[in-house]
This record gives structure tokens, sequence and C-alpha cells, in this order.
């Protein structure tokens, strides 16, 4: 496995792990019983995981100079 390909794996089990997140989010939102730090933990890893999916993209994607 190239270099390439296991950043593009790593990319998408991030993206899974974000929208799993956003479920999990809405669900205990919909619940009406949650605990506001758990909720704010949640949304902590999830702002992570955007981070770290937008630096992987750039590591794939590289900056075209025009």
């Amino acid at each position: 496995m190239t270099d390439l390909e296991s950043l593009k794996d790593k990319l998408e089990t991030l993206k899974l792990e974000h929208r799993d997140l956003d479920d999990v989010i809405a669900k205990i939102a919909d619940s009406g019983h949650y605990d506001q730090l758990q909720i704010k933990r949640l949304k902590k890893r999830k702002l992570m995981l955007k981070d770290q999916i937008a630096q992987l993209e750039s590591c794939i994607l590289p900056d075209i100079i025009a």
C-alpha cells in the first residue's frame, strides 16, 4: 500500500467518524435529556476531526499555482 492510499484510507475513516458524530449529537439533542458538557465534548471532537480531514485533503490534493 502506498502512502497516498494509506492517506486516502485514513481520510475515509475520519469522514465516517465525523458523520457518525453528527448522528450521535442529533440523537442526543433530540432525546431531550442530555448533558451540555457531553454535547460540547462531542462537538469539540467533531471539530478536531474536521481539521484533520482538511489537513489530509491538502496533503492528497496539493495547491495548484495557476
